[in-house]
């Protein structure tokens, strides 16, 4: 049973499930992690293996030149969204804080330069679609993205770098009404990715 103000679930009341993918520790003590109803006392490795299942066919790129701070948002966004992996491009180090342990559940990849990252998505015949506020950019509004893509994101403030646009297959903009010249990464990611949900997405499992 859940506490009121408690997060998750609290021991395993009755006799324990035969099945392998719960764990014994978690059946014990409780289920205090961020994850679904679904996958209440299962092992990690059980969650992992089941989310591996069902993966969508995009992938989330972000540039990290500067640790910038929105990419845990965007690995959190990348597991809600169950993209097929979040690729780091720069700087392997990055604030893992505001991914809420959703990194433990998604396949994060690092590339240290754009040239190995864009090597590596024409190995997998992936286009990369740079989403940033450029001139020449499409509105991401009017179009159908890729359905296998990669969604490439610049940094916060300076959007993407000048070799990250010119390796882009394509470039489109989210639209903005206010006065700020544009969104975080963290955002823009979610934006990006729901619109992808919204053309290829099926109902999620209950």
């Amino acid at each position: 049973m859940e506490a009121e103000g408690e997060v998750g679930v609290g021991p395993w009341p009755g006799p324990w499930p035969a099945d392998p993918k719960f764990d014994p520790e978690l059946l014990e003590a409780g289920d205090r992690r961020n994850v679904v109803d679904r996958y209440r006392y299962w092992r990690h490795e059980a969650v992992v293996a089941d989310l591996d299942l069902r993966r969508h066919d995009f992938h989330v790129a972000i540039e990290n030149w500067q640790h910038d701070f929105n990419i845990g948002t965007v690995v959190r966004n990348a597991n809600a969204f169950l993209a097929a992996e979040v690729h780091v491009v720069g700087n392997r180090r990055w604030n893992r804080r505001g991914a809420m342990v959703t990194d433990r559940y998604q396949h994060v990849r690092h590339h240290p330069t754009i040239e190995e990252f864009v090597a590596w998505a024409h190995a997998a015949d992936l286009p990369v679609i740079g989403i940033d506020n450029l001139p020449g950019s499409r509105p991401l509004e009017t179009v159908i993205v890729p359905r296998r893509c990669v969604l490439l994101f610049g940094q916060e403030g300076p959007g993407l770098s000048e070799t990250a646009r010119g390796a882009c297959d394509q470039l489109f903009s989210i639209a903005q009404y206010g006065s700020t010249r544009s969104i975080n990464a963290g955002v823009a990611s979610g934006i990006a990715m729901h619109a992808w949900i919204r053309t290829y997405g099926e109902p999620p499992p209950s």
